[in-house]
């Protein structure tokens, strides 16, 4: 691996240490070597790590969304919080999350924010940022040598979720009442969705930036206003 891309890597790794707040102390644990991964740059591994993490992040997105907004348990016919994660991130996930309608990605984020939908919102927000990062990275989650990711994607990634984190603390009903509660106005409540969020958004900014580094490719950055931007394809 050429020099450049050695300080590349290290830059990213770097920001996802930064992405911790000084408050938390996570011990880092290193993946056991397997015989695959000779078949991969080390490009290929950071992008295996970026998503594990975000998958982390979101998991953790959807568990304290549920504790913000208990009443979207039953909707989704869950009996508790951890059955309604282990839906959403179990190994025995469906393909396709059940009562979304079929949707995926940026259409399950809207559907989350649709007053028609009887189903469970949490579910539809989550799920829908899940196979929207899936869709960045390829529809991957393991990654060899041939594979290109695409800088560009990630960016439209990286702001697709800033939409979607806007949407989360804006969009309201035809009662002026948000769909979902996250962070709380009064100071009350669970107060880290804004930490989340940031964090989620910075792994793919760091990723697609990376991405572009090492191909050579560059991001054509889209200015917009969020209150007023759709999700871009991926």
């Amino acid at each position: 691996m050429s020099a450049f891309r050695s300080i590349a890597v290290v830059l990213l790794a770097c920001g996802l240490l930064g992405c911790q707040t000084q408050g938390e102390r996570q011990v880092v644990e290193s993946q056991e070597f397997e015989i695959d991964d000779l078949a991969k740059a080390d490009i290929d591994m950071v992008a295996e790590v970026n998503i594990r993490q975000s998958m982390d992040y979101l998991r953790e997105l959807a568990r304290k969304l549920y504790v913000r907004n208990p009443n979207q348990l039953p909707r989704g016919g869950h009996a508790s919080r951890a059955a309604a994660l282990d839906a959403l991130f179990g190994l025995r996930r469906p393909a396709r999350y059940p009562g979304l309608r079929g949707r995926r990605s940026s259409e399950a984020i809207q559907l989350a924010f649709d007053e028609t939908f009887v189903g469970d919102r949490v579910a539809a927000f989550v799920e829908g940022m899940r196979t929207m990062l899936l869709d960045g990275y390829g529809g991957k989650q393991e990654f060899y040598l041939p594979d290109m990711l695409d800088p560009q994607k990630l960016h439209y990634l990286a702001r697709n979720f800033e939409i979607a984190f806007w949407k989360l603390g804006h969009d309201r009903d035809a009662s002026g009442e948000l769909f979902l509660l996250s962070n709380a106005l009064d100071g009350s409540g669970d107060l880290s969705f804004e930490r989340l969020a940031g964090k989620l958004i910075g792994l793919q900014d760091h990723m697609a930036q990376v991405v572009a580094d090492t191909t050579n490719r560059r991001i054509k950055n889209v200015i917009q206003t969020v209150a007023s931007a759709v999700f871009f394809p991926i």
